[in-house]
């Protein structure tokens, strides 16, 4: 059978419904067009949710700048009862100073305080920017460094050393692991101005001096 031919387009004698009625198509079309432009885009895949009851880590936004800061203070000289880049540190004055300038939290000055601070972490837990604790005179939390990854944690050793990066998995410090603690976190600490210098009064005891059994090793 043969085909029916199209119609012929629109002449300018078109009759003006017929020519209202492609006017009227073509806004159509116009509107279907800008429809599925403005439409939203194709959903993305969204990774496996969270278990219910499975227990979030909340690390801090400070946590990477902690460990940063704590890098770069790596060589300067130790000195019992310092807290500043200039005087030159102990263990506690360095996390001190870094906690306050990378996060702008205020930590007490002594580890056995510092030890009392934040959330306990297990082992497994700890990320850059937390703080580690380990029993070097017979009482734990007699020393704090701070983890920075890979097992590795800034500390300020002891008198005539400086500020360093030490392996946690050597057996020194692995034997006197004590702990770990996040101190930066969204539902931890208030958020504080930076200490000023600690006054005389404030530095620690001399029971606090750390690992001086390790430095004479």
């Amino acid at each position: 059978m043969p085909q029916r031919p199209p119609s012929p387009p629109s002449s300018p004698h078109s009759s003006p419904f017929e020519r209202s009625r492609l006017a009227l198509g073509a806004l159509c079309a116009s509107a279907l067009l800008l429809a599925a432009c403005a439409g939203a885009p194709p959903a993305r895949h969204s990774s496996t949710p969270r278990a219910p009851g499975t227990p979030m880590i909340d690390p801090s936004a400070g946590l990477e700048e902690i460990s940063i800061q704590a890098m770069s203070l790596v060589g300067t000289p130790y000195r019992y009862g310092g807290n500043t880049p200039d005087s030159g540190f102990d263990c506690s004055g360095l996390v001190r100073y870094v906690v306050s300038r990378a996060a702008n939290v205020n930590l007490p000055r002594t580890t056995e305080q510092m030890g009392q601070r934040g959330t306990s972490l297990d082992r497994s837990q700890v990320a850059s920017g937390d703080l580690v604790f380990f029993n070097t005179t017979g009482r734990t939390n007699s020393h704090v460094g701070i983890y920075v990854g890979q097992n590795r944690f800034v500390h300020a050793p002891a008198t005539g050393g400086t500020v360093r990066l030490e392996d946690m998995g050597k057996s020194y410090w692995a034997s006197r692991y004590s702990g770990a603690r996040r101190v930066v976190a969204a539902s931890n600490l208030p958020m504080t101005p930076a200490p000023a210098p600690a006054a005389p009064s404030e530095l620690p005891s001399e029971d606090d001096d750390p690992i001086a059994a390790f430095a004479r090793q």
